[in-house]
This record gives structure tokens, sequence and C-alpha cells, in this order.
């Protein structure tokens, strides 16, 4: 039974799709007629081909990326659609916002076994307003599918799709219970549609057997990638003229004292033993800004920090570290130091010989890797007993000015899903 943290949730009312106030969401579910399923001239195209074109239509810019291109923003309007989907395949679907009008989807699958698997695919994409071709239309041309969210990620949503349409008609085996998941805010915003998932499965006691993270991996299970602690640090000062500097406090000097400390930090890092193929962690300064006027001497600077965690590391004792490097060298000025999303991260790391691992690998005949970026997996360290990093298509595609996914890998993806889902949990 899905059903939301609030205490208040009555089973005796439940539908096959919940939405409103008992799901933590108020929103009424889109008609998948809405859609109607674009039909491609290539007589081979297959159904993924289909779902994945309908999928890149819907677009899910992430609010915080969101442009004159794109408008407002959000991933109602795709969530609507798939909870509406998934409701016709026979799921119990709940809608739940992570925040004000931007549902996560939970859609749970009943198989034939005990375990429980997820999968959770990302609904939110980066925005668009770079892109020089149209980033919605979802066309099919030299075996690629093209626009926002081909391949980052609403493939492994058209693969999933179209094999439940598939186990539905008694063509194909579900074994493992599935819940199909569909996240808000992966692309920017710290990760909040993970974390409020975190949130709901801990309220109910819900523990997985196995989450699979739907990124595009090349289908090759990604079984570690490093954390984050991301901090915003404000150095203050005191203002004067320019032409008398020495009556104020340069609050952009002692800005740079902090990036130079921050330089010699990473050089650190990286100097250092790598724990696990993962690697070290490293350190970089992404943002700064500060100054009033030509004029006056600034009073104020901020900088924004990102610092990659590496498997085995604290990264609250990292914070503090970095912390204590801050204002001994921005002193005697003051700094304010902040966690721009309230939360620290730890590496994401899983052993390759476990089952799950090692059963993806055998199944894509590929050896599995690490990653260099961040996903959903950061926030679920607790809720299974296996994670993994897995889909179709590359991440040099990826955030591109023209998004495209390979048919092949599609195909690729979905004779592997259909295995997994068919099998027990556990090795091959």
């Amino acid at each position: 039974m899905l059903r939301p943290p609030a205490e208040d949730h009555d089973t005796s009312t439940s539908t096959s799709t919940n939405t409103g106030s008992e799901c933590g969401g108020n929103l009424e579910p889109l008609s998948a007629t809405a859609y109607p399923w674009p039909m491609s001239t290539d007589s081979a195209a297959s159904r993924e081909v289909e779902l994945l074109s309908t999928l890149v239509g819907i677009a899910s810019v992430n609010p915080l990326q969101a442009g004159e291109v794109s408008g407002p923003g959000g991933e109602a309007e795709l969530a609507n659609w798939l909870a509406d989907f998934t409701s016709d395949l026979g799921a119990e679907v709940c809608l739940d916002e992570a925040a004000p009008g931007r549902p996560n989807l939970y859609a749970e699958f009943s198989g034939s076994s005990d375990a429980t698997i997820v999968v959770d695919v990302h609904l939110d994409t980066v925005g668009v307003e770079h892109m020089t071709d149209d980033p919605f239309d979802g066309r099919q041309e030299n075996g690629r599918v093209f626009g926002r969210g081909a391949v980052d990620t609403k493939a492994t949503f058209a693969v999933i799709l179209a094999l439940l349409e598939r186990i539905k008609a008694g063509e194909l085996a579900l074994v493992p219970n599935l819940l199909l998941m569909g996240t808000v805010g992966e692309e920017a915003g710290g990760l909040i549609g993970a974390h409020h998932f975190g949130e709901w499965a801990r309220a109910q006691q819900r523990h997985f057997d196995q989450i699979v993270v739907a990124e595009p991996t090349l289908c090759v299970p990604v079984h570690g990638h490093k954390g984050g602690v991301g901090m915003e640090i404000t150095v203050r000062g005191q203002a004067a003229h320019s032409s008398k500097p020495h009556l104020g406090r340069n609050a952009i000097v002692a800005a740079a004292r902090i990036i130079e400390a921050f330089e010699r930090e990473h050089d650190r890092i990286v100097a250092g033993p790598a724990p696990t193929e993962v690697g070290t962690g490293t350190l970089s300064v992404n943002e700064i800004s500060g100054g009033r006027a030509r004029n006056i001497i600034p009073d104020e600077c901020t900088l924004y920090a990102g610092r990659r965690v590496a498997p085995g590391e604290d990264p609250n004792a990292v914070y503090q570290h970095l912390s204590a490097l801050a204002t001994e060298a921005a002193a005697p000025l003051e700094v304010e130091i902040n966690l721009p999303y309230g939360r620290v991260s730890s590496a994401f790391y899983q052993d390759p010989t476990s089952p799950l691992v090692t059963t993806l690998a055998t199944l894509a005949d590929a050896t599995p890797g690490t990653a260099t970026y961040g996903s959903n997996a950061l926030a679920y360290g607790d809720l299974a007993g296996e994670i993994v990093v897995f889909g179709p298509g590359s991440i040099d595609q990826a955030h591109m000015a023209v998004e495209w996914i390979e048919v092949t890998e599609l195909a690729r993806a979905t004779e592997i899903y259909k295995q997994w889902l068919a099998c027990p949990v556990g090795p091959l």
C-alpha cells in the first residue's frame, strides 16, 4: 500500500491513483489521450521510441533553470501524465508533493515474489535556452531520438513503460514487486525529490531490496560516485572611500585569501591516495560576487565552493575543516558560512561484487564502473540493501545544445530490463 507520511490517511478511501492532500499533492491527473502517440515513418520503430518521443514532448524543465523558451518549468504535467498511464497499467499510484506544485510519482506494481525493487527516474530536465533545435519535438532521425530529456533520463521511463505494457498483456512476467518512481528536482535545487522520497519511505518504515537510479551510463552498472559539500561563504568587511583604503577593510581581498587557501587544500586532497576506484575528493570555488562601486572599498564578498567527497570521507568533518580554513584565511574579517541546501552528502558506493551490480553487468555484458557526476543515489543510502546507477545512453549527450539517444541503446536497455524484471532478486 502506497501512502504518504500524513497520519490521517484513510486507507478505506484510497483509490488506484491518489492525489490531493492525502498524498501531499494537489493535482488532478491528465488523460493520456491528451498526448496522442507520435507515429514514426520508420516501420521498424519500437514502442520505446514512440513513448520516448511523447515523453520528450511533455516539457519538464527544472524551475530553477526555466526561461523564455521553456516557460515557467516544472514537473507536474509529466508526473500527472505518468500517474494516469501507470494507473491504467494496474499500478497503485501516489502523487506526493516534494515542493508546492512539484509532485513525486510513486507507481507500485505487484510481482510474484516478496522482494521489492525500485527504479528511480528523475522527472526534471536541465534548461533549454541554449538549445539550437526544437527541445521538445522528440523527432526520430538517423537512428536517434532527439530532444531535451531524451537521454537524461526519459529514455528509462520509455523502456520501463513499454515493458509494463507487455507485462499487463501477459507477454512477460514480473517477479519482484516494482516501485517505479519519478522524482523532482534532481538537476538543480539539492535533490529535493529524492530526499522527500526518503522521508516518505522512512515514515512508512519501508525498506527495499534493490534501487536502480536512472542515469545515462551506456547500460554500464555504476556502483560509485562522489558526494558533496556546498558552501556559501560571505566575508564581511568595512566600506571606505577608495582613495583611503586603509580606513576600510576589503572583503574581496579577504575572499581572495580564502580562494588561495582552498586551492592549496585541493592540491593536498588530490595528492593523497584514492580510497576506492571513485578517486579522491576535489575542491573548487565556482562563484564569487562582491563590491558596491568602483570608488568604494568593498565591505562584503560572497563566494560558493564545492567540495566533492570521496567514499570513506565524512562530509560533516569536511564541512567543519573547510569552515575553519575559511575563517582563518579571512581573519581578522568575519565570515558567515551556510549550506545552501541545508545538508551535506556522503559519497555513494556499492560493492562491485554485490548481486545487483553483477547481475546487471552480466546482462549488459559490461564491466561495472564509477561516475564523475552525482545522482539521486546520494539520498538513498539506508533505504535499500543494494543500489546502482544505470541507464541507456551516454552522459556525453546530456545537457547539450542538441540532446539525443541512439535507438539501439533503447533496445539494449529494454532487453536488460526485461530479463532483470523476470529474475528473482539475487545473483544470476
